[in-house]
């Protein structure tokens, strides 16, 4: 993409209504565009990077073995009102007749009408284990939306559901989706911690939210030090073991590590004083199991080993994928702007070409777009009239993890600059070198990079 072609409406000045930095960097950024009280347009830029972590969501739920669909945001309010739910739910449910004078909601969850696809098509034991899954816009009229994406009324929610016929096997698909999810945030730069916590609406025995420690967060949270330490990494976990998956669920559980929910001052203080902390969190996912909440009042059975019905035991899990991108900024910034880790970035790496409409820097320039572009990166090339200054700071603001900067002095010399934008500093490398520098980065997370040779067999002036 080159920049005199795209959308990217950046502004020179902190908004005021913008609290938090997040919101601050996604207003200042062009990422987002208010349409109204915690309800954004997701402008290009900001859609970029929505897309990029649904992306890595869908990857690992279907790693995991779980099974993507799509369910409608509109729900029949008698749904709820079967579960019992629908009066309890309070006012942040946004209600809503029809023009037949049906009673229908804007879906805030999806337990309800989940549990009615289940009952309609699955009838035997046999059929089970079963985890669906979908990525969709959700809607909780929050009393005071604040914090940008944070804390929206609409927001884009990964909810997953499993059914199960005994506890035991639902609690495998609760350690099942810990692991996965903690892959999920691994791969998107993020530690994010479970903490035993509240239930809520949703109901349950056991719970844990995913937290990303920030001094902005909602939560305040309490935790053993040393859960900071742990990390899953590349290690291969087998899904279906129920050992294996419980195993990394006790890793990542057995310190202590609550939100202020459900914190124990007299456990807490079993901990060593030097490891004991407390600190703000922003809740990025929650699991849960609950049993047959759902499926009692619900007749969703199946037909056991014995003939005779059996209620599915249920759990469901979610992970706020719009409120992310809140949380990452929140954890990676600076006073220039966002700091994208390499796994979310919306683009691999900036172009900035210091002296536009000069023949040779327009021509390397040129060819180090077409470079990128051939072995599956994207750039995102500043051809603009700009000023310098004005070019580095927009990069900076945007935050994408690698600059190549290109001026008519380094090319004299044969070279062009690769900048990091997390530590800011800068090598001087041939362009050749340059590209090749970059396809090794992102090797991580493009597996067909560390197979291919940028370039290979081709002189780079010859590129084109």
């Amino acid at each position: 993409m080159r920049l005199s072609r795209y959308f990217l409406p950046v502004l020179k000045e902190n908004p005021a209504e913008a609290q938090i930095v997040s919101h601050r960097l996604m207003l200042r950024a062009g990422m987002i565009k208010q349409a109204q009280a915690g309800i954004y347009s997701w402008l290009p830029l900001g859609f970029k990077v929505l897309r990029k972590l649904e992306n890595i969501v869908h990857e690992e739920q279907i790693r995991a073995g779980h099974i993507p669909m799509l369910m409608p945001t509109l729900q029949s309010a008698d749904l709820w009102r079967e579960s019992g739910r629908y009066d309890d739910y309070g006012e942040e449910m946004l209600r809503i007749t029809d023009r037949h004078g049906r009673d229908m909601l804007f879906g805030p969850t999806n337990e309800e009408l989940i549990t009615d696809i289940f009952r309609g098509h699955v009838s035997s034991y046999k059929d089970l284990p079963l985890t669906l899954y979908h990525i969709q816009w959700k809607f909780r009229d929050e009393i005071r939306p604040r914090f940008g994406v944070m804390r929206g009324r609409e927001f884009l929610m990964k909810d997953g559901y499993n059914f199960d016929l005994t506890k035991e096997d639902a609690l495998h698909s609760y350690n099942r989706h810990l692991v996965s999810y903690i892959r999920t945030y691994e791969r998107m730069g993020l530690q994010a911690i479970p903490m035993r916590a509240d239930s809520g609406p949703i109901g349950g025995d056991d719970t844990h939210e995913f937290l990303v420690l920030a001094e902005t967060g909602e939560s305040e949270v309490f935790y053993d030090s040393k859960v900071t330490d742990i990390r899953l990494g590349e290690r291969e976990i087998d899904y279906d073991s129920v050992e294996q998956c419980r195993a990394v669920m006790e890793e990542f559980t057995s310190l202590y590590a609550r939100t202020d929910e459900t914190h124990d001052e007299a456990v807490f203080n079993q901990i060593p004083e030097e490891r004991r902390r407390s600190a703000r969190g922003i809740e990025v996912g929650q699991i849960f199991y609950f049993g047959t909440k759902y499926s009692d009042p619900m007749g969703a059975t199946v037909q056991g080993p014995d003939g005779k019905p059996v209620p599915v035991h249920m759990g469901s899990h979610g992970i706020g994928v719009s409120r992310l991108i809140g949380a990452i900024i929140e954890a990676s910034h600076d006073d220039k702007g966002i700091i994208w880790p390499e796994g979310v970035t919306p683009f691999h790496c900036g172009i900035v070409n210091l002296k536009q409409g000069d023949a040779e820097a327009d021509a390397a320039c040129d060819q180090l777009y077409a470079a990128l572009t051939a072995i599956g990166l994207e750039p995102l090339y500043d051809d603009t009239n700009e000023r310098a200054g004005g070019k580095f700071a927009t990069m900076d603001l945007i935050g994408l993890p690698w600059r190549i900067t290109v001026g008519p002095r380094g090319l004299k010399n044969g070279v062009v600059e690769l900048t990091s934008r997390k530590t800011g500093e800068s090598v001087e490398l041939s362009p050749e070198e340059a590209v090749r520098k970059v396809a090794e980065i992102y090797a991580p997370h493009h597996p067909h990079l560390a197979r291919e040779e940028p370039m290979a067999g081709r002189s780079f002036h010859t590129w084109l």
